[in-house]
């Protein structure tokens, strides 16, 4: 009676190397990515363990190797369709590596370093970061402890954290000959460089841009890089005579399109020139129909677990940035 309040026995590793008629420590390496075991063991660890029910618990497996399998990533801003997009791509990454992704979604106004400390409890063998850069001191903390971090689009140099960074000086370019090119005699970039690095760097390249091209650009200033601030700030642009504008990304771009176009046919063409940045999935949709600037997660994810396992390979090795590379993909808008 007492066996039956307890409920059925936990499987053990015990229990599948009995069943397959191997040794414990076999059991161990069929499970462990890239260890030594033959094949034909292995599929007799994995049939026992599959007629058994028996999984494997990483956790545990972390308390005694002082690692997990874990990687942990922090992201800000996911109402944002390119950074869901990011972060599958991320998530994509790390899984084909044998890793397992933790997600903790933070805020602009949160302190990342908390989260980042909360991940260490769980013996992340790394961090992703694609909110804002943590505090060097957290940073410090994680190369002590042997967990590297990877920042994806952050302006911060801080030492043994490596960054992956959007070639948002070509961003600039690309967007700013396109417009100009096309016609445009009174470009506008809309962006908040206060808060986001990658809007500062956009909007800077841009306005130098125009200004060699002998255009004089001018800065529309918005608070968050948001489609509602897109929307918002859209409707003074009828008035302010700006004929193309480059938005800092995609997201804000249909804030703007969704303003200027109430009213009239979804096949009619915006009243003013419009690219944005990143290629999120709605801009190819018929509704905007987007002129931007490709940001590739898919090879930006790679980059960036790239760099994660070689640092925890290498933990002393200087500090590294990456470009991502980006293409203007033409459309209706510009």
């Amino acid at each position: 009676m007492a066996d039956k309040d307890k409920g059925p026995r936990k499987v053990t590793s015990f229990d599948v190397a009995r069943v397959a008629g191997v040794s414990r420590a076999a059991v161990s390496r069929a499970f462990t990515p890239d260890a030594s075991v033959s094949p034909k063991t292995r599929e007799k660890v994995y049939q026992a363990a599959k007629e058994l029910g028996y999984r494997v618990n990483y956790l545990a497996r972390s308390l005694t190797n002082k690692r997990s399998d874990l990687v942990g990533l922090v992201a800000a801003g996911l109402d944002n369709p390119f950074r869901t997009l990011q972060i599958e791509h991320l998530a994509k990454a790390l899984l084909a590596r044998n890793f397992r992704p933790i997600l903790l979604p933070t805020s602009q106004e949160a302190d990342t370093s908390t989260v980042i400390g909360q991940l260490l409890h769980y013996a992340v063998s790394g961090v992703i970061v694609t909110s804002d850069a943590p505090p060097t001191e957290i940073c410090e903390q994680c190369a002590a402890e042997g967990v590297p971090i990877v920042l994806i689009n952050k302006g911060n140099d801080i030492p043994f954290v490596d960054r992956i960074i959007s070639d948002d000086r070509m961003a600039g370019h690309l967007a700013a000959t396109h417009l100009i090119d096309s016609g445009v005699r009174k470009p506008a970039v809309m962006a908040a460089p206060a808060i986001s690095y990658t809007a500062r760097r956009r909007s800077e390249a841009f306005i130098a841009c125009c200004e060699q091209l002998g255009a004089e650009a001018q800065l529309l200033q918005i608070k968050v890089n948001d489609y509602q601030s897109g929307y918002d700030a859209a409707g003074e642009l009828a008035a302010s005579g700006i004929d193309g504008l480059f938005c800092a990304n995609d997201y804000m771009a249909c804030g703007v399109i969704d303003r200027l176009m109430h009213g009239r046919g979804r096949n009619d063409a915006p009243p003013l020139r419009v690219i944005g940045h990143d290629d999120i999935p709605q801009a190819s949709w018929s509704a905007y129909d987007l002129t931007t600037i490709r940001q590739p997660c898919d090879f930006q994810a790679e980059q960036t677990v790239d760099l994660l396992m070689s640092r925890m390979a290498e933990p002393d090795l200087t500090a590294r940035v990456e470009l991502t590379p980006v293409t203007l993909i033409k459309r209706r808008t510009a």
